[in-house]
């Protein structure tokens, strides 16, 4: 399902017009990107939590070169699913 599917699909389930509803989604994810940015994670009750994660420093080869490369610590987005979103989909 791409961004325009789920626009569609609330505009035809809620009546709203699709060009509101399409700025609404962008500025829904505008909004969580943000607020991971500044590593605050995002909660959303009953459906999941977008969540920084910390990835430690390690090294890594690079075997073309036969040489070894140190990878920085690092933030990285993750989502975790709420219970109830799980079983629904484990159907």
């Amino acid at each position: 399902m791409t961004k325009a599917d789920i626009v569609n699909e609330i505009a035809k389930s809620t009546g709203i017009d699709k060009a509101a509803v399409l700025t609404t989604v962008e500025a829904f994810m505008e909004v969580v990107k943000a607020s991971l940015s500044k590593e605050e994670n995002v909660y959303l009750r009953g459906f999941g939590s977008f969540i920084v994660k910390k990835r430690a420093q390690k090294t890594a080869r690079n075997i073309s070169k036969n040489t070894t490369l140190i990878i920085p610590e690092h933030n990285i987005p993750a989502f975790k699913p709420a219970k109830t979103f799980t079983l629904s989909v484990k159907k």
